[in-house]
């Protein structure tokens, strides 16, 4: 496919394997997903040149594995695995299963790249990134990876053990990993993975003024929804759609190509349930988008920003 001048091929991990700067997330939690519309997604998002998938164990009650072990089991020479840990004990032996259950769901030996999913507050991460390491030395994954951790939860297990990569949220309406998460990456040479990169949906405008979600939706749960946040959001999308129409592109191309442009950020997780919305996240690596565009966008981030308290994550999850 045709991607932007600004945007490159390049490593991840120990694998050589040059990947676009975009993974195909694999975070399918609806029981009601469709396993043909999901394969179809990830058939496009291949087709299109993706060749780094991400899923975790706790997906779908571990179906995310599985469905995409299926997916890979012709294709994994090819291809960049990447899976998380799923489990509350945080031994060292628990951690190698974890990596052990994964290569079974997946159907593969190797895992290029495996992460912690998310630190407990107030834990001692290290016997974990110890088990990784194990598993690493074992042969059985590459790159070791954190999602969703602090500075100080990062310095904690690289006592133990060497961090390749750190996958956070951001996106146009959460970017706190800007102040001190970010920088420290990039001085410790590890890669950021961003995910959430359309904020639920956010940064489609899709959502009109009142948001509509019914009692019990999970979305509530999400920052940016909150009675008092939602206002400015929503005026700042707005201009944010009013950009994106005067550009001819859709407002999802523009927030992903923005995160990209950050500095420190190495590639944009984006998930997808049907082929349609793989292909056009993988569009949106396509065309120029000048600088001013992109100040453009940061400077209306920093006014929705300012009425965003940081809570620590964008979910109000705090295992």
């Amino acid at each position: 496919m045709t991607v932007a001048a600004d945007l490159a091929r390049h490593p991840l991990g120990t694998t050589p394997l040059p990947l676009l700067p975009m993974a195909q997330g694999g975070s399918w939690y609806a029981q009601d997903a469709d396993d043909g519309a999901l394969l179809a997604a990830l058939e496009a998002s291949y087709a299109a040149g993706i060749r780094h998938f991400d899923t975790a164990a706790g997906y779908g009650g571990r179906r995310s594995e599985r469905l995409l072990g299926g997916f890979v089991r012709d294709k994994r020479d090819g291809v960049f695995l990447a899976s998380k840990a799923h489990g509350d004990d945080l031994t060292a032996a628990a951690s190698l299963a974890e990596v052990e259950g994964s290569l079974g769901r997946l159907g593969v030996e190797f895992i290029d790249l495996y992460y912690i999913h998310w630190p407990r507050a107030g834990r001692d991460m290290r016997p974990v990134m110890e088990g990784l390491e194990l598993a690493r030395r074992q042969g059985k994954i590459g790159a070791v990876g954190v999602s969703n951790f602090t500075v100080a939860q990062m310095q904690q297990v690289a006592e133990v053990g060497r961090i390749d990569v750190h996958q956070l949220g951001f996106n146009l309406l959460w970017r706190y990993a800007e102040e001190a998460t970010i920088p420290y990456c990039s001085a410790n040479d590890i890669a950021v993975i961003a995910y959430s990169a359309l904020g639920h949906g956010i940064l489609t405008g899709k959502y009109g003024r009142d948001p509509g979600l019914a009692p019990g939706d999970q979305r509530h749960s999400i920052l940016p929804f909150r009675a008092d946040i939602w206002p400015h959001v929503f005026a700042g999308v707005e201009e944010m759609k009013a950009l994106a129409a005067s550009l001819d592109l859709p407002l999802s191309t523009l927030a992903i190509r923005w995160i990209l442009s950050r500095p420190g950020i190495h590639s944009v997780v984006v998930g997808a349930r049907n082929g349609g919305q793989a292909t056009a996240n993988v569009a949106a690596l396509a065309p120029a988008i000048n600088a001013a565009t992109f100040a453009q966008l940061t400077a209306i981030s920093d006014a929705i920003m300012a009425h965003v308290p940081d809570k620590g994550n964008l979910f109000n999850h705090y295992p």
